[in-house]
């Protein structure tokens, strides 16, 4: 199967008055369509600067990145811009939704730049917010929903436009031990259904929902291994 993702040699360097911060020194990853991977590392680590390459947020110092076969620097604003809004659904531990506006017109906010008609938008939003378990609490703003509800909200806009990558940045970081469950079950059952997600996270707890386990240290690639393989190794290491 031919790669959804390829990095290869991404640095990612910041000027520091005189100094020279390499937040990424080299990272090569590839993931296919369809995977479920998991990038683990603690704070400071590159993990945050690598998704927001992945994610075409930001733009790497050096290396090169192809996106579904497309050399992603030889991409103008415009065309990042809508790799951004139709390629990838991005879920965020601050769930960044507008505070004035009910869940629908969150979830169908990525759809206004898509030059859909006015019906359409609101009948992907609605089955978009049946599809996580919300089609009960469509005219319910954001301080109106609990944390695990504002979430499914997000995850259902990150959804929205049918992205081939859902990428999602400490997504139960906010949220409680059982609410986290919840949201990470949707994730499994998202990925059953042929979407891949990678999820970048400092739990192991999180992690381990995964079925790839990519970790990151100092800007490198310290272990990129199956989680059946890290389970093996977490318990031949504690004995």
């Amino acid at each position: 199967m031919p790669n959804l993702i390829e990095i290869n040699g991404i640095t990612k360097i910041y000027e520091m008055g005189t100094e020279m911060l390499y937040a990424l020194n080299g990272v090569d990853l590839n993931i296919e369509k369809n995977e479920y991977v998991a990038i683990m590392g603690p704070s400071g680590s590159g993990k945050s600067t690598l998704m927001n390459i992945i994610g075409c947020l930001d733009s790497p110092s050096g290396g090169d990145y192809i996106l579904n076969g497309k050399h992603v620097h030889d991409m103008d604003d415009d065309e990042l811009a809508e790799i951004r809004n139709r390629e990838i659904g991005f879920v965020f531990q601050t769930f960044n939704l507008l505070a004035r506006s009910d869940a629908l017109h969150n979830v169908e906010l990525p759809l206004i730049y898509s030059g859909m008609s006015h019906r359409d938008r609101i009948a992907r939003a609605e089955e978009s917010l049946v599809n996580v378990g919300l089609g009960d609490r469509m005219k319910h703003k954001p301080n109106e929903l609990s944390g695990g509800q504002r979430q499914r909200v997000a995850l259902a806009r990150a959804l929205v436009n049918n992205p081939s990558i859902i990428l999602a940045d400490e997504p139960t970081g906010n949220l409680d031990s059982k609410t986290g469950e919840e949201i990470m079950t949707l994730f499994e059952e998202l990925n059953r259904k042929g979407n891949t997600i990678i999820l970048v996270t400092h739990e192991e707890d999180i992690a381990k929902h995964a079925h790839r386990i990519v970790k990151i240290r100092d800007g490198l690639i310290e272990s990129d291994i199956t989680k059946d393989k890290y389970l093996k190794e977490k318990v031949e290491n504690a004995v």
